[in-house]
């Protein structure tokens, strides 16, 4: 793995380099797709008096700076990311949460085109797939269509 020039991600985003920011990309680094509760526990095991507040607040400025991404998966708490710019997409399993990247689906940024855009001027587009993750798919019994009675 490369080494993460936080430094140098803190200052050209126009941000004060600061322990507990360097410790939060350093932890966003090691972890996608993580949790604020996740983060604050990598980050807890170099510097141990960093509050969960303080961690929010940091996601805050670094999302807030284009650093890193917030991805709300329906009712999962946000998830954070230092995948940003590339209009990405998630797979999200429905029995476990994991979460996994998918490329843009078809064509280029934003991927989809509204069949009304309203008059917006649409960059982006998010989608999430909602499914079961490989091992929860082997783990829970799915219904077959066939048996499922409505």
């Amino acid at each position: 793995m490369t080494q993460l020039d936080t430094h140098g991600m803190l200052r050209g985003a126009g941000l004060r380099v600061t322990e507990p920011r360097r410790a939060v990309l350093e932890a966003l680094a090691g972890l996608p797709h993580a949790s604020a509760d996740a983060v604050h526990a990598r980050v807890s095991q170099t510097l141990p008096d960093v509050s969960l507040q303080t961690v929010y607040n940091v996601l805050h400025d670094l999302t807030g700076r284009g650093l890193a991404r917030s991805i709300e998966p329906g009712d999962h708490p946000a998830r954070y990311e230092l995948r940003v710019g590339d209009n990405h997409h998630h797979l999200v399993c429905t029995h476990c949460g994991a979460i996994a990247d998918v490329d843009c689906v078809v064509g280029h940024a934003p991927c989809l085109t509204p069949d009304d855009d309203h008059g917006f001027a649409v960059a982006e587009a998010e989608v999430m797939f909602w499914g079961l993750c490989g091992d929860c798919k082997h783990a829970v019994a799915v219904p077959s269509p066939a048996s499922v009675h409505l």
